[in-house]
């Protein structure tokens, strides 16, 4: 009887808290990290940013910064005020609103020459991205699942199941 409790307080938690349960920190640039002459925009492209995610920008202290920035900055390489800048060379920006994000690094011309620069879009932990176009050939099953907090959701079900 305490076990089916401890089940059903815990699925109570995982409903109210998703974000908690299912937040991913990416590395930027991942082995690489954050440096110049690497394609952002292909190491992000088949990712799903979710707010709660947390993006760390690891570079050598003093070789690199990051700035956030909006999409005129990103675009033309605007560097804001110095003070703005991250330095650590270990930074996590925790993703705290959906929409579109962008960061460049300050340094010299990293952004403009080096394309040290990273755009992703963040969305709520609630939506599931528009389903890609299937020809009547795909497996039915791709898409039930639109994120990890839906499979999580379906496996404590199945187990809740089992028990009961």
């Amino acid at each position: 009887m305490a076990s089916k409790q401890l089940l059903v307080i815990l699925a109570t938690v995982m409903l109210i808290f998703p974000a908690v349960t299912i937040a991913t920190e990416y590395v930027v640039g991942d082995e690489s990290g954050w440096t110049i002459k690497f394609d952002y925009e292909a190491w992000a492209k088949d990712k799903q940013f979710f707010v709660g995610d947390k993006l760390v920008f690891k570079y050598p202290v003093g070789v690199h910064n990051v700035f956030k920035v909006n999409g005129t900055g990103f675009k033309e390489c605007i560097v804001p005020p110095a003070n703005l800048a991250l330095s650590t060379g270990n930074d996590e920006i925790t993703l705290a609103t959906p929409g579109n994000k962008w960061y460049i690094c300050g340094v010299a011309k990293h952004c403009a020459d080096g394309g040290q620069k990273l755009s992703i879009t963040v969305l709520s932990e609630w939506s599931a991205p528009a389903p890609a176009p299937s020809s009547p050939s795909t497996n039915a099953a791709n898409g039930i699942f639109v994120s990890g907090y839906g499979l999580l959701i379906a496996a404590l079900i199945a187990i809740v199941m089992i028990i009961v």
